[in-house]
């Protein structure tokens, strides 16, 4: 039967998880796979996984656990091998590769931020700054103007958005680099202007979660900040 793999440990890791469960329903148990000098934490795969909410937070909840008592390889969610004699294979093959970027990952964390731009405030903004905007919105406001500049106002509004967005993004990400030793970001989406990962260490975790809110607290009237963290170093594995 395959086997569900939630992460790699080196073998002097407590694996405190007796009371943890994984993914399914009902939730698989968790085992260990030893190996030389590392160790992998798996459960049997359940027929029924999904990314469901409850899936989610089990992978979550397993990568947490063995992050809080030491270094850890947390693997993304939904990682099958075909037995475990494949996850041991892996083990032996990339072993110290794996014990390396352990040791590299030790007393650190990741910091996720992310932004939802507030558009209507930043709309305002431009039709405030922008003389041609504004006059173009005053030209169509309650349904007149032609159709020419209805065409011309969204197509100004929505590339001053996205400008307006990318500066917010930069001004963000600039802040708190200094902060982090490294930086994975995800392109920006149809609701996220900003989401980049940082890998932080231990001792500056309070200084990344002020610099997070202080952030969050200046741009509060054009975005919404949000920041998770410290958590197990998923992006930099």
């Amino acid at each position: 039967m395959s086997v569900y793999v939630y992460a790699i440990t080196k073998a002097s890791h407590p694996l405190r998880l007796d009371d943890v469960t994984g993914v399914g329903d009902p939730p698989a148990e968790i085992r260990v796979v030893p190996g030389d000098s590392l160790r992998a934490v798996i459960s049997e795969t359940p027929e029924d996984l999904s990314v469901s909410r409850h899936d989610l937070e089990a992978h979550h909840e397993v990568g947490q656990r063995l992050w809080a008592d030491g270094p850890v390889l947390p693997l993304s969610f939904g990682f099958v091998a075909q037995d475990e004699d494949a996850v041991r294979a892996v083990m032996e093959e990339q072993g110290p590769q794996m014990a390396q970027r352990l040791d590299e990952l030790t007393g650190r964390g990741e910091f996720n931020v992310k932004g939802v731009a507030q558009e209507d405030a930043l709309v305002r903004a431009e039709l405030e700054e922008n003389d041609q905007a504004r006059q173009l919105n005053e030209r169509t406001r309650e349904g007149g103007g032609s159709y020419e500049d209805r065409l011309a106002l969204g197509q100004l509004l929505a590339e001053a958005v996205q400008r307006r967005e990318q500066a917010l993004a930069e001004e963000i990400l600039a802040a708190v680099r200094p902060l982090a030793l490294a930086e994975q970001a995800t392109p920006p989406s149809g609701q996220y202007f900003v989401n980049s990962s940082f890998l932080v260490d231990e001792e500056r975790y309070d200084e990344f979660t002020r610099a997070g809110e202080q952030l969050a607290e200046r741009y509060g009237e054009t975005a919404e900040l949000r920041l998770r963290g410290p958590l197990a170093p998923y992006s930099f594995v």
